[in-house]
């Protein structure tokens, strides 16, 4: 992901001004360097290093007022605006729980992490960053007009690490993980998959099985899993306009994962993006990265829990959408029903 040799802070700076229309990431990707790194090379410019732990970021984001948080992969963007609070720290995975804002946090991914002031036609633009080992986004909290910029001032002070150095050391990016199988195991997969009471015991399963969760799909066959043909998550996401449902959206990486609950009322398509552009939620999702798509049936003690979920093309998952299945607004049947509908992809699965 780097130059044997990295280029200085003085290097991408300059590019970075020779640049000054190209977003952060692509200037990143031009230098061959991560996006933390990039950041890092303006320490003292705008740019302070603070303590990155979930614990430190969320307490300080439950004091800035309305905001937008920002979670990615390399082909989905999530973006919700709404107020940190109701935080569950935990030592493998913490939580924000409330309408707006819907997060789960993995600590042991979050490793660098910067208060950012970034002068903008429009005004300062206030933000906290937070990066994985490798240098890549975890989680980004921008400030909006009507956020407290006193309380972000308090929390950049407050989180401040002694080491401003420009310079940061990242490791190579883990790989998407390579879809798992065994089909010695087949029947148990069905037989205890058929047995599930709650949809977080299925990662559970696959991992006591030495599979993984795109390996079991590829073997389960129906009704657990059915292969979709790659533009269904676009006619999906065109139906769930149309018929004004709501649904749940889940985006992330390693280190966190974005959900929106909710109905998406505009859908704008930009060359390989399609957008979900409402006032209080967008999405960015590249559709020619999605190589593999899968209506996935698991039971609970609620009823079924029907998702379709999108890979690229390495295994990795790109965004999950469920129906939801609240009390007095529960979307769950007739989204039960769109995703029945939509066009299924012929392969082999075993007997």
């Amino acid at each position: 992901m780097t130059h044997s040799v990295p280029p200085t802070p003085e290097d991408i700076r300059a590019f970075r001004a020779d640049h000054a229309k190209l977003r952060e990431r692509d200037v990143a990707e031009k230098l061959k360097i991560s996006e933390a790194q990039l950041l890092a090379a303006y320490t003292g410019d705008g740019v302070r290093r603070i303590y990155a732990h979930p614990d430190e970021i969320m307490r300080a984001a439950q004091t800035l007022g309305e905001v937008m948080a920002l979670t990615r992969n390399p082909s989905c963007v999530h973006e919700k605006v709404g107020t940190y609070d109701n935080y569950h720290p935990g030592p493998h995975a913490s939580m924000i729980l409330t309408d707006d804002i819907d997060l789960r946090l993995f600590p042991s991914r979050w490793h660098h992490a910067f208060a950012v002031e970034k002068e903008t036609d429009a005004g300062t633009r206030r933000s906290l960053q937070v990066f994985d080992a490798a240098g890549d986004a975890v989680h980004k909290i921008f400030l909006r007009d009507g956020s407290d910029v006193a309380a972000f001032d308090r929390a950049q002070a407050g989180l401040t690490l002694e080491d401003q150095s420009p310079t940061l050391n990242v490791v190579p990016r883990d790989p998407d993980e390579v879809p798992k199988s065994d089909l010695s195991k087949l029947d148990i997969l069905r037989k205890e998959w058929a047995r599930l009471t709650d949809t977080h015991q299925f990662l559970r399963l696959t991992s006591k099985l030495k599979m993984n969760r795109l390996g079991a799909y590829r073997i389960a066959g129906e009704p657990f899993a059915r292969a979709l043909q790659p533009s269904a998550v676009d006619a999906m996401l065109h139906q769930v306009v149309a018929q004004e449902l709501e649904i749940m959206v889940f985006t992330g990486n390693r280190g966190c994962i974005q959900i929106h609950s909710g109905p998406i009322t505009t859908l704008k398509s930009m060359g390989p993006w399609q957008n979900v552009l409402d006032p209080r939620f967008n999405l960015h999702l590249r559709l020619d990265h999605i190589a593999e798509v899968w209506a996935v049936d698991k039971p609970t003690q609620r009823g079924p829990a029907v998702s379709v979920e999108a890979f690229n093309k390495d295994g990795g998952l790109i965004l999950q959408v469920f129906g939801v299945g609240k009390e007095g607004r529960d979307c769950r049947p007739a989204w039960g029903k769109l995703v029945a509908g939509l066009e299924s992809l012929n392969v082999e699965v075993p007997a």
